[in-house]
């Protein structure tokens, strides 16, 4: 790998460690603490959104009426992603320990934590939750995907249009056959600093 792009990546990381900095400022801010995966929020804080929360039938009554209507469609959704989650969730399982990838942690990417905020109501919680669990079936897809593509094809595209996944950093230049060829099995080995 290249110096400006190891440099590149050394600024990633210090601003993904200045984002988790951030999300536990927020956390004081906010007065709550992570127990076990569950959002713990001091009584009085709780107390304070309940009284933002907009009710039920205020929120079905205000809605637009095509939100309403297109809302079926959305929510029949689900069952393509259930299908989909554990096929990919069957194929790592079945195939990673084969190719010697380290699984992908399901909880890391799909964070359901949203239905904790007493400002929202049964609804709004619902559908928080929705989206939290597709964009992060997206997100562990992804992963799944990233890993079995540094397997088997660990080659950068040639346009650059391709958005990078978080392991599109180790593959070789487009063109470069002989770096494919030196570090194809290095590269298929190389997961020590996957989660």
């Amino acid at each position: 790998m290249n110096n400006h792009l190891n440099e590149v990546l050394k600024e990633i990381r210090a601003l993904e460690k200045s984002v988790q900095e951030e999300i536990k400022r927020k956390e004081e801010e906010f007065q709550y603490r992570i127990q076990k995966r569950k959002i713990i929020f001091e009584e009085e804080v709780l107390r304070i959104q309940r009284t933002f929360s907009r009710g039920l039938m205020k929120y079905i009554l205000e809605a637009k009426p095509l939100n309403v209507l297109s809302a079926p469609v959305i929510y029949l959704m689900i069952m393509p992603a259930f299908l989909l989650d554990g096929c990919v969730t069957l194929y790592q399982f079945l195939c990673f320990p084969i190719y010697g990838i380290p699984r992908v942690k399901r909880r890391d990417h799909i964070v359901l934590d949203r239905h904790y905020l007493k400002y929202l109501n049964v609804i709004e919680r619902f559908n928080c939750d929705y989206c939290s669990y597709f964009n992060g079936l997206a997100s562990y897809i992804n992963e799944i995907g990233a890993r079995t593509e540094q397997y088997w094809c660990p080659v950068k595209h040639a346009s650059g249009k391709a958005r990078p996944h978080s392991r599109y950093h180790h593959f070789v230049d487009y063109g470069d056959a002989e770096a494919y060829r030196e570090k194809l099995a290095e590269l298929r080995k190389s997961f020590e600093d996957a989660d």
